[in-house]
């Protein structure tokens, strides 16, 4: 089930991503922008299916553990890999405004996943007013990604495909309900090999959900990187880590309250280490550039921290 439901969350993204992003720029949105929004809520859907799943039938410790999980991975395992096939030149307001804010997202849900340290509280969790309030950020950075369409230059190679509209059309629809079947198998069997092996259901998700679910992000920005679409890798992988905090999550807690177990903080506090590292890691060296080098020292750190979970149980 695991399986099958990665397959279809798989292809399900990549004709949502190539649906959609051909219909947006039927309108004249720049490729970066479409990488931040259309692409990135594309190969973000896999998480949102498979949590809005997961909330709704009571699971939140796989709904938590995969949007920690994903951004991990978006960040160190996908724009590291992305890096050592090329190397990625990030635009300033990537560098000064995208990746800050999802610092900021990250350290949100730290903050609002620690009632008990902050608040007193008998147990961690993120509310749906929380939920909210994530969500109210979701749609400011709408906001400021669309503002982007008039100030973003463009490198005449970062073109997407064009199709018909009949036909992308139908590719996004066909993706959506791709997805939605996907998630669903994908939770289920999650739920079931976690019971079985006898692990915590924070450990599938942190490790096997989310690593299938980023595989989209992963295919894409390597796709785009060796096509030379430097921005559409990039976008991607900052919008989908956005998306998933911002849309994902506050969307998985406004369908339930979500429970924060003490591992999610450890977890957390690792989206926000790596987020801030990457973040420095731009001024080291080549300014601005996600280097060869740094990519296979972002890989190493992702599967070093693996390993560490897979221990912790």
């Amino acid at each position: 089930m695991i399986l099958g439901g990665f397959f279809l969350l798989t292809k399900g993204a990549d004709y949502l991503v190539g649906g959609a992003s051909s219909i947006a720029r039927k309108f004249g949105i720049s490729a970066l922008v479409v990488g931040l929004t259309v692409i990135a809520f594309g190969t973000s859907a896999p998480e949102f299916f498979v949590n809005v799943i997961s909330a709704a039938g009571g699971n939140t410790a796989i709904a938590v553990g995969n949007v920690l999980g994903s951004n991990l991975a978006n960040i160190l395992l996908v724009l590291g890999i992305t890096a050592m096939i090329a190397p990625l030149k990030l635009e300033s307001s990537t560098v000064w405004k995208e990746i800050p804010f999802t610092l900021l997202a990250a350290i949100m849900v730290l903050v609002f996943g620690s009632d008990v340290l902050l608040d007193g509280a008998i147990v961690n969790s993120i509310s749906r007013i929380e939920g909210v309030a994530l969500l109210g950020f979701f749609l400011i950075f709408i906001v400021y990604t669309f503002g982007l369409r008039e100030k973003t230059g463009e490198h005449p190679e970062s073109q997407i495909e064009q199709m018909a509209f009949a036909r992308s059309l139908f590719y996004t629809i066909g993706g959506l309900a791709a997805l939605g079947v996907g998630g669903q198998l994908v939770v289920a069997g999650a739920t079931s090999v976690a019971s079985s092996l006898g692990v915590s259901d924070n450990l599938i998700a942190l490790t096997v959900v989310a690593l299938g679910t980023s595989l989209p992000e992963l295919m894409a920005s390597v796709v785009a990187a060796r096509k030379g679409h430097q921005d559409l890798a990039i976008g991607n992988v900052v919008g989908s880590s956005i998306f998933n905090i911002f849309f994902v999550l506050s969307s998985s807690a406004i369908v339930a309250p979500l429970a924060f177990a003490d591992a999610n903080i450890t977890d957390a506090v690792m989206v926000v280490f790596a987020t801030f590292g990457l973040f420095v890691s731009l001024f080291a060296g080549r300014k601005h550039v996600i280097s060869k080098r740094k990519g296979a020292l972002l890989v190493g750190l992702y599967f070093a921290y693996m390993l560490y979970v897979i221990l912790r149980g």
